[in-house]
């Protein structure tokens, strides 16, 4: 079960990093993320190089793919190649839109006709698209998901992991995070808001 998670020039750290280290604590239930994207390398919006572990050729063969946010998404939704180039499948895989990841989605024609959330730079831009844009931490519509605000990256961790591990591998991942003292209460906190934005989950 591999999770991509596109990540591009001024890309931002809390969106790609801690998802990137959320999901790949849920390896020994057979959950990998890696960093994909165009670009062999990127520096992030505060200036930190790193390379990127896989590209858009992978990207397609993930079973679930996060877009991440960054101060650049707008160029590159802007750029009709790029959008068409965005090898991204609802039927077969979990797409997820992070903040400003959401307006290289609505682009891409995955967001039509369903209620999104996203960050509020981001708000107007998507409003400006068609987009139904709701002041949630997370949204799913079938098989896909809209997170709003960076830290709502853990929420959408939790989401990719219920429906990709279900509740007993996501709760195990979970544990490895949780602030000490805390774990019972942060668990179930994660937990109810992903079973609030996908019903199909349970509880």
């Amino acid at each position: 079960m591999q999770i991509a998670i596109l990540t591009l020039e001024g890309f931002n750290e809390l969106d790609s990093f801690l998802a990137l280290a959320l999901l790949n604590r849920a390896r020994a239930e057979g959950v990998t993320a890696v960093l994909a994207g165009p670009q062999r390398h990127v520096t992030s919006m505060n200036g930190v190089p790193v390379e990127i572990q896989a590209d858009l050729g992978q990207l397609a063969a993930a079973d679930g793919v996060i877009v991440a946010s960054g101060t650049q998404t707008r160029e590159f939704a802007a750029d009709p190649e790029f959008i068409q180039a965005l090898p991204l499948d609802p039927s077969r895989q979990l797409i997820a839109g992070q903040c400003s990841g959401a307006l290289l989605l609505a682009k891409k024609g995955l967001l039509h006709g369903i209620a999104i959330t996203s960050d509020s730079k981001t708000k107007p831009w998507l409003e400006a698209l068609g987009q139904t844009v709701v002041e949630r931490p997370l949204l799913v519509s079938g098989n896909i998901a809209t997170a709003g605000g960076c830290l709502a990256s853990q929420y959408l961790c939790t989401w990719l992991l219920l429906r990709t591990i279900g509740r007993q591998g996501a709760l195990s991942a979970l544990a490895q995070v949780a602030p000490v003292g805390e774990s019972p209460a942060y668990e179930k906190r994660l937990l109810a808001v992903a079973q609030a934005a996908d019903p199909s989950l349970g509880q």
